[in-house]
């Protein structure tokens, strides 16, 4: 029996990897769990990915999703304020509520084991807001804490129901617990500063992440060129500390005190690997040891960095238009997806950087990507008011659009030229509202690390904080902008 199972195994070796997997599977000789997550990570499944189905029901642009932790729901927070849970697979709402927030909602996420009860918001307006799913269905939502600026995103600690984080374009690192009434302000994320010029300033941030493998460990991207990798159990000092705490650093090594690119997303793969999406520059991936370590600016010489390996690069799209995450695919983090100003959807192997996936998702821009905990399907959204669920799809293969090659050429000169792209009358109306949102919410000013160390806790409040660049300038009797503008 044993004999005639390896020569049918022999026959099938030289057969393509996807065809040996199924025909080790009918036979018997393939682990169901094992099969199951190889074959959803292959690149066959991978390149039948299509829309399936659009969600409708928000009234603004889409600018946050995500599954919960089996799957089945979906979760998505909108520039209209409102928050829809959905039953994805049936095309159908659960339940929609009126958020609280003021203002463009840029994150949401159901708190694991709750029962799909308890789902946590944040915004432009700077709250960060927990709705309540009350037995009777109604949902009760309050406020969590608060920021000075917008609160792109949050990180729940992975398997908690009670613990998540916020970060701002304050600068400003908050815990929450559930089952407290209060937030605690960790720390202000400051810049790197050689001892012989001005105290940091603090950096405004975008994207906060925990890694799955040891949730001590979270990550930082904002307002200069260094993702900051922190250890949880290093940053009880209070939120006024003028310590950075940064347990490790990470940039790709043309960045180094360039000062001119920001980042906007960070994800961490099943291994612990960092991947760091820039604004109007490419996405890298990192493992542990190609780190800076806690002061990146002492490592900045030739010879120091010619020692660390450097980080593998995908390119090809255009992230410049708005603040876009960047997401690992696959049972194992075998993809790197990613959205782009051109409105398509990028998948590349995460081994190799090769693009095998290219679609159109949004008629102008595709923000998030967000990968479903077990199968093979996205759900995307963008400038549209619709989320995009993308299924594998029981047909031909499509080969990459022929004109793929000049889509990535415009977006690489879009990115090295800084040149203007058109946009359509609602997208423009979109940065206006931000624009007039972000004019009338702050003023600018520069202050020091040395200006938030004081002992009053709410003194954080009253500071005029260092934001991103968010100005966007307009041609009269034109539908352009300028393409370096920081907008979401």
């Amino acid at each position: 029996m044993w004999e005639k199972l390896s020569r049918m195994n022999s026959c099938y070796a030289g057969m393509d990897c996807e065809l040996a997997e199924i025909c080790s599977r009918e036979i018997g000789t393939a682990r169901s769990r094992n099969f199951s997550r190889r074959f959803s990570a292959s690149e066959i499944i991978v390149k039948q990915l299509n829309l399936e189905k659009k969600l409708n029901g928000h009234d603004g642009c889409v600018n946050a999703v995500e599954f919960n932790s089996t799957g089945d729901l979906l979760v998505s927070g909108s520039d209209d304020c409102k928050v829809i849970l959905w039953d994805w697979a049936r095309n159908s709402e659960r339940f929609s509520y009126p958020s609280g927030h003021l203002d463009n909602i840029f994150q949401t996420k159901i708190m694991p084991f709750t029962n799909d009860q308890k789902i946590v918001t944040s915004a432009a307006d700077g709250k960060v807001r927990l709705g309540q799913v009350l037995d009777d269905g109604r949902v009760v939502a309050k406020m969590l804490g608060e920021h000075q600026g917008s609160v792109h995103e949050l990180a729940v600690e992975p398997g908690s129901p009670h613990i998540l984080y916020s970060c701002g374009e304050d600068g400003l690192v908050q815990h929450f617990d559930l089952r407290n009434s209060s937030a605690i302000k960790l720390f202000y994320c400051t810049s790197f500063a050689e001892r012989s010029k001005q105290p940091p300033k603090v950096v405004g941030l975008n994207a906060i992440v925990n890694d799955p493998r040891n949730p001590n460990y979270f990550a930082l991207g904002g307002s200069d060129e260094y993702a900051r990798l922190y250890d949880l159990r290093n940053c009880g000092g209070g939120a006024f500390s003028t310590s950075n705490r940064v347990l490790d650093t990470f940039c790709p090594h043309h960045l180094i005190q360039t000062n001119n690119f920001h980042i906007t997303g960070l994800a961490f793969s099943n291994s612990s690997e960092l991947l760091v999406t820039y604004s109007d520059e490419l996405i890298y991936l990192f493992h542990k040891n190609m780190g800076l370590g806690p002061s990146p600016l002492t490592v900045s010489s030739e010879n120091l960095l010619r020692k660390l390996k450097r980080p593998q690069v995908y390119s090809g799209h255009r992230n410049s238009a708005t603040v876009k995450g960047v997401n690992f695919f696959g049972p194992n983090s075998e993809y790197v997806v990613s959205g782009s100003d051109c409105g398509h959807i990028y998948i590349w192997k995460k081994k190799g950087a090769v693009l095998v996936k290219l679609m159109v998702g949004d008629r102008n821009v595709v923000n998030h990507i967000e990968p479903h905990p077990h199968l093979p399907i996205l759900a995307t959204c963008g400038i549209e008011k619709n989320v995009k669920i993308w299924t594998p799809m029981a047909c031909d293969v499509p080969p990459l659009p022929g004109d793929i090659e000049q889509i990535m050429e415009s977006n690489r000169q879009g990115r090295e030229d800084h040149s203007r792209v058109t946009l359509t009358p609602d997208v423009i109306m979109h940065v206006l509202r931000l624009q007039r949102r972000q004019a009338s919410a702050f003023t600018e000013r520069r202050y020091s690390a040395g200006d938030i160390g004081s002992d009053e806790d709410n003194e954080w409040e009253a500071q005029n904080l260092e934001f991103l660049d968010g100005n966007v300038s307009f041609e009269e009797d034109s539908t352009e902008y300028s393409s370096d503008c920081n907008i979401s």
